[in-house]
This record gives structure tokens, C-alpha cells and sequence, in this order.
């Protein structure tokens, strides 16, 4: 016979994780911005580490530059979500996090449009990225900065 009696539902369980969980899940973040930030300047100047090899931005630096905002986003979003442990995150918040990754979103829209076949050098001409896509690559950053903004807590500190 068990002589464990159940927990009734309306007892509290504590879900924050524990103090020292925050520090190695920050580190990965600032890690993962980093590599991320790497990625996208070997995609938007690779001459800086003579890599370039063609006078125009073509397919692959496009792919590079959008693989690094791709994980400089991951890597912000792990580190701004760590704050909020132990606290619930607001609707604030929750309108942050889907801007980051719509803002994301307009980005590779508008990186890829020639490729997509919405741009201004369609299939069989080579994918250019012009003013046009560099425009909207910087309004999905906009966005996703303005996100990451809302992402931030705002809440007072914790008495002990």
C-alpha cells in the first residue's frame, strides 16, 4: 500500500530554474550572438577576410548574411528569455518575441526576393541584391531590434 498521499492541485510548485542555471545559459547566448555577428559580416563584406570573389552580393552571401541574423536572433532571444526566469513574461513581452521573429521573417523576404522570384532579377538572371532588398533587410532589422527592446524586463528587483 503507498503511504504518499496526493499533492492536492492547488498547492504552488516553484518553476524558476535554479541561480545557477542563469549564468551558462547567458554565456550560450553571448556565444551564439557572436558567431552569429561573424556569419553576417563574412556574408555582407568578405572581402574584409578575402573571400570575395564576385563584384556583386549573389546567392550565397545573401544565405550567409541571413544564416548569421538568423543566429544572432536565437542567440538574443535565449539571452533576453533568461531574464524573465522566475517571473511571468507580459504581453508585452509576448508582442516582443513575435516581432523578433516577423521582423526575421521580412528580412528573408526581402534578402531573398530575386530568388523567390518577387525582385528585380528574376529567374534565369542572377539574383542581385539591390537598394530595394538592402531597404527591406534593414526595415526586418528594425523590426527585430524593436523586439528585442520590447523583450526587455521591465520588473522591480527581488527582495530576499
Amino acid at each position: 500500500m503507498d503511504t504518499k498521499a496526493p499533492v492536492p492541485a492547488t498547492t504552488s510548485v516553484k518553476t524558476a530554474p535554479p541561480e545557477d542555471a542563469v549564468i551558462p545559459r547567458i554565456r550560450l547566448s553571448m556565444v551564439t550572438i557572436f558567431l552569429g555577428l561573424f556569419l553576417f559580416v563574412i556574408g555582407t563584406k568578405p572581402d574584409w577576410f578575402g573571400w570575395d570573389r564576385s563584384p556583386v552580393v549573389g546567392f550565397v552571401q545573401i544565405a550567409v548574411f541571413l544564416a548569421g541574423l538568423a543566429i544572432i536572433c536565437l542567440g538574443g532571444y535565449i539571452g533576453v528569455t533568461t531574464l524573465w526566469w522566475g517571473y511571468e513574461r507580459t504581453i508585452t513581452a509576448d508582442i516582443g518575441s513575435r516581432l523578433v521573429s516577423t521582423g526575421f521573417v521580412v528580412a528573408i523576404f526581402a534578402g531573398m526576393a530575386d530568388v523567390f522570384g518577387m525582385g528585380s532579377q528574376t529567374f534565369p538572371n542572377v539574383p542581385y541584391f539591390g537598394p530595394w532588398q538592402a531597404s527591406g533587410v534593414l526595415i526586418g532589422q528594425g523590426i527585430i531590434a524593436l523586439g528585442f527592446i520590447l523583450l526587455i524586463p521591465h520588473h522591480p528587483k527581488r527582495s530576499n
